[in-house]
């Protein structure tokens, strides 16, 4: 296997998320405490005091450092290096509430992807899975997923997560801007009419939201309660995909197509490199 060079603060480096850090958690000459998972990881890593490490907030901060303190229960990393990375153009995903093995696996891809933000939707064809992934214990299980994740992947934002909704709540909560629906029995996401664009073209213009029905499809009353909302109907090719694999397709050609946005600024000359663009959740 040929070795691929990576750049940037921390890469190559074991990767661990700071839980629950403050904005100014990873800044150079603090110290930063990970949790028992990270602390475990590093014994089975066999990493000691004085190993060089990446760290990573979830929230756009990424830094380097070395362990000063390792214990059953945490360890403490003093940062050397710090920098910001601005957040990629936003692409907002609603998922449907469906089987929980499902959804944690598409949870940890949709953070290897960077999705913007995550929205379990209950369709009505939800309610008849068992057992499906709900509540707030499995919003913490899918954050742990993508945390885990977007150490892997070496990225530096979580998806911002919501709780789930019915469908009424889902559209009021999305932000404004292009809104595709997948559907089988829509036109191409992709496609003849749209190669001669840049970028791959319309209607790839952050921000994005992602609709994705669940197991057997949406509704026709729900695909016209999209449409009346401004979603377009948008297919990914003539067969029917599981859900997770139609999230997939959808999330990595609007990514591919809206590119990577500003680059990574050092934290120790410049923090100010702009604000996220969430989904709205008033």
């Amino acid at each position: 296997m040929v070795g691929v060079d990576r750049e940037g603060v921390g890469a190559g480096r074991p990767q661990f998320v700071v839980a629950d850090a403050t904005a100014d958690a990873i800044g150079v000459g603090a110290t930063v405490t990970l949790d028992e998972g990270a602390a475990r990881h590093m014994r089975v890593l066999r990493l000691e005091v004085g190993a060089v490490v990446g760290v990573r907030d979830g929230q756009g901060h990424v830094g380097a450092g070395q362990v000063v303190r390792l214990s059953k229960t945490h360890a403490h990393v003093e940062i050397t290096e710090a920098v910001r990375v601005a957040p990629l153009p936003p692409v907002h995903l609603l998922v449907p509430v469906a089987d929980r093995d499902r959804m944690l696996w598409l949870a940890e891809k949709v953070a290897e992807l960077g999705a913007t933000s995550w929205r379990p939707v209950l369709w009505r064809r939800s309610r008849s899975v068992s057992p499906r992934g709900e509540g707030v214990s499995f919003l913490a299980k899918v954050r742990a997923r993508m945390e885990g994740a977007l150490a892997q992947s070496e990225g530096a934002w979580l998806p911002q997560l919501f709780p789930e909704a019915n469908l009424e709540r889902a559209i009021l909560a999305a932000p404004s801007g292009e809104r595709i629906v997948l559907d089988p029995a829509g036109e191409p996401l992709i496609g003849e009419p749209l190669i001669s664009e840049p970028l791959i073209g319309a209607p790839f213009r952050a921000p994005i939201v992602l609709a994705v029905g669940p197991e057997g499809g949406l509704e026709a009353d729900e695909i016209a309660e999209l449409e009346q909302a401004g979603f377009q109907r948008r297919s990914l090719g003539p067969t029917i995909l599981r859900f997770e694999t139609a999230a997939i397709g959808a999330l990595a050609i609007a990514r591919t197509a809206l590119g990577r946005g500003t680059e990574a600024t050092d934290e120790s000359t410049d923090e100010s490199t702009g604000e996220r663009t969430d989904g709205s959740d008033d």
